[in-house]
């Protein structure tokens, strides 16, 4: 199977993109690591499919696949890659594209200068939605993780995510606490991990600790996730800078039954075929 794609990034978290519309596609979850390979592949953190919704009103199915080969509900960067890939190759010339994902419908607004916003839906917050296993809805839970316990907020952004705030986020604990949590008995469908350091009520730094991908430059989903969070326990206003390792994503989130609104750059890298 000779596959062509298109490699793209969103502030370095990298996706490749193949149109499932126009050739034929099967991957299989050994095929998919394959791809994501850095070394004997074509290298990135998620591999996105376009697909057509069988959905009325809905322009494009949209598949994300993780490195480790396990198939997602949501990527926030990759949905503005997805969004530059249909317009740059000629699969739509709308601004304003509606896209079905297993975790929901998103729409994706193409911005100047290569930026894209995405309606990322209203955040679910009951611990059934994300799933989490808790009594009740909270700002704020417990969880007791490697003989300590840590205070988080969790939610689900159409994939689930739990945020911890942090004093430094360079001193975090991302490489030994994110793969405990990711992992957690308590998340049945294991969960992104997010630390946040809040600099003031307008701008927040974060490193995510990715499922099925491990710590990755950006995740538009987990900082979609910590603004809710943070917002949730009073710490954030409605409009926030999220830096990330790969740059500045700018978060709305008006309040409560309300969509987050993400905007930040999509780039094209380069394009090619690969035979699996």
């Amino acid at each position: 199977m000779n596959l062509q794609f298109t490699k793209m990034q969103g502030l370095g978290n990298d996706f490749v993109i193949i149109d499932a519309i126009n050739q034929s596609v099967e991957l299989t979850p050994e095929q998919t690591r394959f791809i994501a390979d850095r070394h004997f592949g074509i290298g990135c953190d998620h591999v996105l499919l376009v697909e057509r919704s069988a959905l009325p009103a809905v322009d494009f199915r949209y598949r994300i696949l993780n490195a480790d080969g396990s198939e997602v509900e949501q990527c926030g960067n990759g949905a503005r890659g997805f969004a530059r890939f249909v317009h740059n190759k000629g699969l739509t010339d709308k601004e304003i594209i509606v896209v079905e994902t297993s975790g929901g419908i998103i729409t994706l607004y193409l911005l100047e200068d290569e930026l894209v916003r995405v309606d990322m839906g209203v955040p679910r917050l009951l611990p059934a939605e994300i799933p989490f296993e808790a009594p009740q809805q909270a700002a704020s839970y417990e969880i007791d993780v490697a003989g300590e316990t840590v205070q988080v907020g969790a939610l689900s952004i159409g994939n689930p995510h739990v945020v911890l705030r942090v004093e430094d986020i360079q001193q975090a604990p991302v490489a030994t606490l994110g793969p405990r949590l990711e992992s957690h008995p308590r998340f049945p469908n294991r969960v992104n991990v997010g630390f946040m350091q809040v600099l003031n009520s307008q701008h927040i730094k974060l490193r995510v600790y990715e499922r099925g991908a491990a710590e990755t430059l950006a995740c538009g989903s987990g900082a979609c996730a910590a603004v809710v969070s943070g917002r949730l326990q009073g710490w954030l206003d409605e409009h926030v800078t999220v830096s990330l390792p790969g740059g500045d994503l700018i978060i709305r989130w008006p309040g409560e039954g309300q969509p987050v609104e993400m905007s930040g750059p999509a780039v094209e890298v380069f394009e090619g075929s690969i035979n699996l």
